[in-house]
């Protein structure tokens, strides 16, 4: 039996190949509304209920709660907004109670919107509230504040995502995750959330939560990221070599997180989770600065927040683990809670100096990563170049 989704009920809003055919009938006497790539990605994430217990995109309740106290207007923790903007004018053409078609940036009909509501956000409080500044150089705030000023709240149906090509048997819904999860009997499942390659660093807290679960599911978010960070395919194959040859099969299992980045470290750290429990797990790895960026966010702020959540109100373990490192006198994987050693000892190497050494076709040392893992980031670097 696997734990229950958040809300109690897994959302289903994807349509049959038949509804979707009529929805596309009727598409060209609805009114139009355009999907930036966010949109559409939150549109998936509802419609086959990674985030349940949403049906829509939020109404003003919802909104204004979860901006102000990390919950749903009916109590339930939910920590970042998810919201369809469009322009004043826009917002003047649509009627509340009408139907509206959904396109994606490509012109694809992706679903239908029911309006219930319009409203409009205090930019400054919602960027200060869920991403603790309104520096414009902060990626979720430019976000904010780069939207349209009306948010559209009502319910939403999708029409069945066309996974890509290349890794298509690797994305799964939460009901086809929870399935592999009952075939395999897997009581307990950690998850882990990643939208990097998998150093040695990673590897080790994985197997240190693995001990004590039936089940790991790594979980790299492969929708949208900010730029600089790596390509998805080329963090798939990454991925997918290491858990070829490091991890054991019949224990892991490896399946893509469709959703967009926000970069919301702390906050972030808690919708992930709630997430991972809507896709079955009952445990999530939380590290080091958990969905950061830049200088905004402690090193374990997205830690300490799950302190100030009922822990049976979240309903998912949270598993806690500082950072980790190769430790030469050590002569293992070790921690800041179990090496006694000085930082001379430790095997600790930059972003920048990483980068570097792949750009120059070196790999950095073993203890640092894989070499599999390191030959296809190499590869990479020198394509791009």
């Amino acid at each position: 039996m696997t734990i229950a989704p958040h809300g109690g009920t897994l959302i289903d809003r994807v349509l049959s190949p038949a509804e979707a055919g009529d929805l596309l009938r009727r598409s060209r006497e609805l009114p139009r509304l355009m999907l930036n790539n966010r949109e559409a990605s939150d549109l998936q994430m509802i419609a086959t209920g990674g985030f349940s217990p949403l049906t829509g995109f939020m109404g003003k309740a919802d909104f204004e709660s979860v901006v102000r106290s990390s919950h749903l207007a009916n109590g339930l923790p939910w920590t970042i907004p998810v919201t369809l903007a469009v322009d004043r004018h826009r917002a003047d053409e649509l009627k509340e109670g009408a139907e509206a078609a959904l396109f994606n940036g490509d012109h694809e009909l992706v679903g239908a919107f029911k309006l219930t509501e319009k409203f409009t956000c205090d930019r400054a409080e919602t960027a200060q509230s869920v991403y603790r500044t309104t520096d414009k150089a902060h990626p979720g705030v430019a976000y904010v504040y780069a939207q349209e000023d009306v948010l559209l709240g009502g319910s939403i149906v999708a029409v069945p995502a066309q996974k890509p090509g290349s890794h298509a048997a690797l994305h799964r819904t939460p009901a086809q995750t929870r399935a592999v999860f009952e075939e395999r009997k897997w009581r307990t499942v950690v998850g882990f959330q990643t939208r990097n390659p998998i150093h040695r660093a990673h590897e080790y807290i994985m197997k240190c939560a693995l001990e004590l679960v039936d089940g790991l599911m790594v979980h790299p978010l492969v929708g949208e990221t900010k730029a600089g960070d790596i390509d998805a395919d080329v963090r798939i194959r990454c991925y997918e070599a290491l858990l070829r040859d490091y991890y054991p099969k019949d224990r892991t299992l490896l399946s893509l997180f469709p959703a967009f980045m926000r970069y919301a470290g702390p906050r972030e750290a808690i919708f992930h989770a709630l997430i991972r429990k809507n896709y079955g797990c009952t445990h999530f790895i939380v590290g080091r600065d958990h969905a950061g960026v830049g200088n905004y966010y402690g090193s374990y702020d997205a830690q300490h927040i799950f302190r100030e959540f009922d822990a049976a109100a979240l309903g998912i373990q949270p598993m806690f683990f500082e950072h980790s490192f190769w430790c030469k006198k050590c002569a293992g994987m070790a921690s800041t809670k179990t090496c006694p050693h000085s930082p001379e000892h430790h095997v600790a190497l930059s972003g920048t100096r990483v980068r570097e050494l792949l750009a120059a076709g070196q790999r950095p040392p073993i203890e640092f990563s894989r070499p599999e893992v390191a030959d296809i980031l190499i590869e990479a670097s020198r394509a791009a170049s």
